[in-house]
Formats: structure tokens, sequence, C-alpha cells
């Protein structure tokens, strides 16, 4: 996957750092015995998947047609 570039999109790193810090979060108050807070930090986690779709909808993620699996499936028939 290392020649891929699989996952280096705009799209992919905010999505994932968004979802980290949701993870954080959650794990945070879990500790501190807050369900409030628990689940405040698992919105945050869903709300990194919303946010790295939009980009991509949004044309700053990778298309399909793009990855190379894709292009040498294509070419080999």
């Amino acid at each position: 996957m290392a020649g891929s570039s699989h996952g280096h999109t705009p799209a992919a790193w905010t999505g994932v750092i968004i979802a980290f810090i949701g993870f954080c979060v959650a794990g945070a108050f879990m500790v501190l015995a807050n369900p409030l807070g628990f689940w405040a930090g698992l919105i945050v986690v869903a709300l990194g998947g919303v946010v790295g779709a939009a980009m991509k909808a949004a044309g700053m993620g990778q298309s399909k047609s793009d990855h190379p699996v894709h292009e040498a499936a294509g070419s080999q028939s």
C-alpha cells in the first residue's frame, strides 16, 4: 500500500484527526465516569466520518478510478 497513496488526502486526514480527538475525549470522560462527556466524544467520532465523507464528496478525496488497483485491473483485459 505504500506506493498507492491510499488515504493520503485532505479528506482522509481531516476525518481521522477529528475521530481521534473524539476518541480521546470519550476515553477521558470514561475514566472520569461522566456519561454525558463520553457520549459527546462518540458524537465527535461520528462527526469525523461525516466530515471526511463530505470532503470526499467535495472533491478533496481520492476517487475510485484514480486508485492504482483499478488501473491495473483495467489494463489486464
